[in-house]
């Protein structure tokens, strides 16, 4: 429930944001806006403006739009009024209004993260996997990642978001030093076949990193009553020797467990070892499969936590440096999937934007500001792709436009339509079908 609300959450507001530009960038040119959207299909709510614009919101919040006159007769408005009647500049400021308003909201996000103060962890190896990449170039535990090819990183998803961008690429250049020493180390990975795959695992683990985490010892310290595990006889204080033949390891056995298939212990009561098999089950709390055991654990030492809190100056400095920083990963990222270089599998639909959204918002405000913000800039990049209906689709028909001295034919916008509403519809679908093959 909570992923839901919190996407719907989401949504109308990077909605609004978006459609806001478009409308007051129509206001300032003098067009006359007919009708403001949050959604589609049937209107659940309504209300007219002094200047006759009628605001309404409808049943599919999946989106929206802003209706402009364009020299409809039935609307009997004066020509000066229409879409059609303004300059190919002033046109192409409306409609690129939309992707700014985005990316000034995340601006706007990220400041106010930035000054309220973000909780997070610092990009400290915890450890990693034998024969991975990230071992074949020789990474030791306790590095603390600080530049990726030059640039700052300041967290983990700071540094996800920059080795992502150089999938593909050889001796990329991590460099830092090691948590409790001051030396500068560097090291270079090739991720020539580095295999992405961000919805199994997580991008590091693929690369053979695991996070610097909270110590978590092989000990059960409590077992949910009439869990899958209290089913299985699991008890508390049962150490736990192996799962599904590996060595304990708490960050392997989430991963096991979110498979989705019976998971093997083998544990240790009362110094006599026992072999037991449970089933997880979905939580209907967050949709993840669960077997309802709490492990005993010591928590993460101050010095691998970190706050992103700036003054409001430098948090502003922070905030563009962030987007832009974003906007750079994004469009690497595109790059590599139109290349080869990552599977589109990578790609998420609405049920892992809710998935992310959902679990941000139980993390905190912060935190489901800062995804927010993350949205918004992907939204904003999205937008303008050169495909119509997309926003960059119809500046690229008006830079035909201005190129030709007129308007360009209505059969080469139609056409141009038709395979950018194919392709986007395409996208969508196949978004979806990877989000419920990975449900």
């Amino acid at each position: 429930m909570t992923s839901i609300l919190a996407f719907f959450v989401l949504i109308c507001v990077l909605v609004f944001v978006h459609e806001y530009g478009h409308f007051w960038a129509a206001r300032k040119c003098g067009v006359k806006v007919l009708r403001f959207s949050i959604g589609f299909g049937k209107v659940l709510w309504r209300k007219k403006d002094k200047q006759g614009t009628e605001f309404v919101f409808s049943l599919i919040p999946l989106g929206g739009y802003v209706q402009m006159y364009n020299g409809e007769p039935e609307y009997q408005l004066a020509e000066n009024q229409s879409l059609q009647s303004k300059t190919v500049k002033q046109r192409a400021f409306i409609i690129a209004a939309g992707p700014m308003a985005n990316f000034l909201f995340a601006i706007l996000a990220y400041w106010s993260v930035f000054v309220i103060g973000m909780p997070t962890v610092k990009p400290v190896v915890g450890s990693v996997i034998p024969d991975s990449i990230a071992a074949k170039a020789g990474v030791l535990p306790e590095f603390e990642i600080t530049q990726v090819n030059g640039r700052n990183v300041l967290d983990w998803e700071d540094t996800t978001l920059a080795l992502i961008g150089k999938v593909g690429s050889k001796d990329i250049e991590i460099s830092g030093q090691l948590i409790d020493e001051t030396s500068p180390k560097r090291f270079y990975l090739d991720l020539t076949q580095w295999q992405v795959e961000g919805h199994k695992q997580s991008p590091l683990t693929t690369l053979g990193i695991r996070p610097k985490s909270a110590v978590i010892e092989p000990i059960i310290k409590q077992v949910v009553e009439q869990s899958p595990a209290d089913k299985a006889n699991l008890r508390a204080g049962d150490k736990i020797i192996s799962v599904n033949q590996q060595e304990f390891d708490w960050l392997n056995l989430v991963e096991q467990i979110q498979l989705g298939k019976e998971v093997e212990f083998i544990i240790e009561r009362a110094g006599e070892r026992k072999t037991l098999s449970v089933m997880p089950v979905k939580s209907d709390k967050n949709e993840r499969y669960v077997i309802g055991i709490t492990p005993t654990y010591e928590p993460l030492a101050d010095k691998y936590r970190t706050e992103l809190k700036y003054d409001m100056l430098t948090g502003l400095q922070k905030s563009f440096e962030k987007v832009w920083s974003l906007i750079k990963s994004i469009l690497q990222f595109i790059g590599n999937l139109i290349t080869g270089e990552l599977s589109i599998k990578n790609m998420g639909g609405p049920i892992s934007m809710a998935k992310g959204a959902g679990t941000t918002a139980e993390i905190g405000f912060v935190y489901y500001l800062s995804f927010m913000a993350l949205i918004s800039v992907n939204l904003g990049v999205m937008n303008l792709f050169p495909i119509v209906p997309l926003d960059g689709g119809r500046l690229l028909l008006l830079a035909g436009e201005a190129i030709r001295g007129k308007a360009l034919s209505e059969k080469v916008e139609i056409n141009f339509q038709k395979l950018g509403m194919a392709f986007v519809l395409s996208l969508m679908i196949f978004a979806l079908f990877n989000d419920l093959v990975h449900f």
